[in-house]
Formats: structure tokens, sequence, C-alpha cells
């Protein structure tokens, strides 16, 4: 199945894929990937990226602007958006056919998909930042590239979708980050390790199983909510 959903992807063979998965691949900072991408030339294997996005409206609009950049870099041949739909049940195996999963996100609320590629056997490339602190560890289950720039705000404009009247202006205090911006030269540096050393990206590819198995299974998650609710009602 894994050599299957490889092929229908167009992964040659001898070609290691990077696989970024999210709602849209900018937001996964899918833009930083591909900047760093495109510095590595024949210093590693031939590669493909692949960017897995969610069909809707937003995500058009997106997907033109980060395809527009793949072609500024000169890398335009080698990424590909896939915007189908798929089943929850083929995810497992989108994720396993990938070499390494790169999402330095530029937001992130936990990271699932960070965690999934993890419990799939494969190296993460992340961000040292957020949730994948928590999450991942870096230099065992992932590579966490540094912080190039935190865009702040302060203040913005919320509606009802936000239970406020349209147009509803929120100040804070203080300034508020955002989202994030990952170091594409820290990126560029794990992808040509990783590319180059799939005994590395086996063994971190075990350790992210491990670390998942052991934290993040549904049973163990559900013993530990249990356990805490119980404190609480002590």
């Amino acid at each position: 199945m894994v050599r299957a959903v490889r092929d229908s992807l167009g992964i040659k063979p001898g070609e290691r894929l990077v696989l970024t998965v999210g709602g849209d691949a900018a937001s996964k900072g899918g833009r930083e990937v591909m900047t760093a991408l495109a510095t590595l030339g024949d210093q590693v294997p031939p590669w493909r990226y692949v960017c897995k996005v969610w069909p809707q409206e937003r995500t058009t609009v997106q997907n033109a602007l980060d395809l527009q950049l793949a072609q500024d870099l000169g890398i335009q041949d080698r990424v590909s958006f896939q915007t189908h739909q798929v089943s929850r049940n083929l995810m497992p195996y989108l994720l396993a056919a990938c070499d390494i999963y790169a999402a330095p996100s530029r937001l992130e609320g936990f990271g699932m998909p960070q965690v999934e590629a993890g419990a799939c056997g494969k190296p993460v490339i992340g961000i040292r930042a957020m949730a994948m602190l928590d999450t991942l560890v870096d230099g065992e289950t992932a590579l966490l590239a540094g912080v190039a720039q935190a865009i702040t705000i302060t203040e913005t404009v919320l509606g009802p979708e936000s239970g406020f009247e349209p147009g509803h202006k929120v100040v804070f205090s203080k300034p508020r980050v955002a989202d994030y911006r990952a170091d594409p030269g820290d990126i560029a540096r794990y992808l040509q390790r990783l590319l180059n050393d799939p005994g590395l990206c086996a063994r971190m590819g075990a350790a992210g199983r491990r670390r998942a198995v052991e934290r993040y299974d549904y049973r163990v998650v559900a013993r530990n909510l249990v356990a805490i609710l119980s404190e609480r009602q002590a």
C-alpha cells in the first residue's frame, strides 16, 4: 500500500519524499521548507516535496501563492500540491510513504500530524516553539528549527464567528504573538542531514514511534485524563 501511495504521487525509485500535511501548506511552514529545499542543490539525493492540503476556497488561493514561490525558487518541477479528498484510513499510509515529515508550523495548538508522523516511524522537522517543545524531542524524535521571526499584533477584528458583532475590535494590553517563522537555514541543514542519512531517519523514526505509543496512544491519554479528573473530584 505504501508503494502504491508513492506511485500515485509520482515518486520515482531513488527519490526521497518530503511531506507536509495541513489545511494549507503555508500555515505548516511549507514556504520555509521550500525556501530551504531550493538551497540544497546537488548536496542531497533526488527529492520531491508533496503538500497534502484540504480542498477549500482559502486553500486554493494559498496554493496559487505557494506554487508561485516554488516557481520563483526554480523548484516547481519537484513540488506538488495534492488537494483531493482522502479517507482517514489512508492517512497512515500517506505518512508512512514519506521519508521526512516537514512541518515547522507557523501556528500550532498541538501538532497532531507531527505526532502521527512519529507514530508512523518518520523523522520530523519542526520549530522550536509552541507545543512542539512538548510533543517532540529535539535531536531524538525530531529536529527543531529555530524561530527566525515572531509576528506580533496589538489588535485584531472579530465578528459573529467568534460571538461578537461584525467589526468588533479587540486591543491587547501587550502585543500578542500571532504566528512564527522558522529559520530556513536551520531547515536546510536538517533536510541535508536527513536526506543523506537513511540510518538517522530510521533511528529518529523509531524513537518517534516509541514516544507516540508511550504518551499519545488514546488508551494512555484516556487513563491519564481519568486520573486527573479523579484527583480533582477527590
